[in-house]
């Protein structure tokens, strides 16, 4: 079967949820396990990552989009449910991450919250009730608590007992996945409020913070967003703020600006989405193994050669996109590229879902397929993104 047909890319995203399902259900506490192991048994069930909670609420919707089933539904209701009555807090917050019940970690960051508009969004447009209320309240406290007027970005990370205790750090990813979640939002209400904030992210990182950089995304800047070159300069794998230019982020972003220029088209886009990914490629495709490196220095320099499962799965969205925009092969040699890397390292084909990360020998460091906040987000998103895009070709 093609990795150009909607099947295939059905059948991937049908994988990545039976994995999962039903055993990521809490029955008990509520809301998800996201800890599993390659065949699938628990081996953390009390912690509950907002990050996770979200993703899951996500891609149970896409679930529900494509499929139509009750059982995708219900288990998105689920997390709903435990999102709003356990991560939210008396102060309208959401906790980073819970044990169990108890907060752990009640820090406020921007990142969650924009997986919080992303899964109310993911829940509107699969029909659940009460989702586009949450739309309307998360906008709101991002609007009031995180937005930043001046720069016209939003900060990072606030102080769980005290809103206007605001980290100095500021950083680009935070931005990118609000730039995600706005358009996701503008698709699930149509209002336009939503498609002006993506579009004014998209600018503000991909044009002027980026035109200081040959453009090209850097992560990291100060409080006066000036790119700031040394943040965690000894630390190119940290989890979330990881050294050095991220492949991965050059992708996601080359897709989301086709996805916003669907909506708001201006020339910039196209022509941005195309350096951003030739960079991603040209600069950390490994010819020899496969796969890509993860991050690489301003001079060059590969920094870390692990490959991550959600760089692949943004680097084939990416590549569809291109190619149903451009019409030009290349970007197809570069989906079915990133595919047969994906299915003979990435995919289990035994259990279901994708190993979470590999050496530069291809190797697995352990059997731990899901750490918190995981879910496969990337890979069944990018699938679902890439389903849409062959519709809207088709029907055009």
């Amino acid at each position: 079967m093609s990795y150009r047909d909607p099947e295939f890319l059905r059948l991937q995203m049908r994988s990545i949820i039976s994995f999962y399902h039903p055993v990521c259900l809490d029955r008990e506490l509520g809301g998800y396990i996201n800890q599993l192991r390659d065949d699938g048994t628990v081996f953390d069930r009390w912690t509950k990552h907002l990050v996770g909670t979200c993703r899951f609420i996500y891609i149970y919707s896409l679930a529900a989009l494509v499929w139509n089933q009750a059982e995708h539904r219900e288990a998105a209701v689920h997390g709903l449910r435990f999102l709003q009555e356990r991560h939210r807090q008396p102060d309208g917050g959401f906790a980073w991450e819970l044990k169990g019940l108890e907060v752990a970690d009640g820090t406020r960051q921007c990142y969650g919250h924009a997986f919080v508009l992303l899964a109310a969004a993911g829940a509107t447009k699969a029909g659940l009730q009460g989702a586009s209320s949450l739309i309307d309240e998360v906008f709101n406290l991002l609007e009031n608590r995180f937005w930043e007027a001046e720069a016209r970005l939003y900060v990072d990370e606030i102080d769980a007992n005290d809103w206007n205790s605001i980290a100095p750090y500021r950083g680009q990813n935070a931005n990118m996945h609000m730039c995600e979640a706005m358009l996701a939002a503008f698709e699930a209400t149509g209002q336009d409020r939503f498609l002006a904030r993506s579009h004014l992210l998209a600018k503000r990182i991909c044009l002027d913070l980026a035109d200081r950089a040959d453009g090209l995304i850097w992560e990291h800047y100060r409080t006066d967003w000036t790119h700031d070159w040394d943040y965690n300069r000894d630390n190119s794998s940290d989890m979330f703020r990881p050294y050095g230019y991220l492949s991965g982020h050059f992708a996601e972003w080359a897709k989301l600006l086709l996805i916003l220029e669907r909506y708001r088209p201006e020339d910039w886009m196209l022509e941005r989405a195309r350096l951003l990914f030739d960079a991603a490629v040209d600069r950390c495709w490994d010819h020899e193994g496969g796969g890509m490196h993860y991050t690489f220095a301003p001079d060059g320099r590969i920094l870390d050669s692990d490959r991550y499962y959600w760089v692949l799965s943004e680097v084939f969205a990416a590549a569809a996109l291109l190619g149903l925009r451009t019409g030009e092969e290349r970007y197809w040699t570069w989906y079915d590229e990133a595919w047969r890397y994906s299915e003979a390292h990435f995919i289990d084909h035994e259990h279901g879902g994708w190993y979470r990360i590999l050496d530069a020998d291809n190797n697995k460091y352990d059997d731990l397929k899901s750490p918190a906040a995981k879910t496969d987000y990337h890979p069944l998103s990018a699938c679902y993104e890439t389903l849409v895009a062959l519709d809207l070709a088709a029907n055009a």
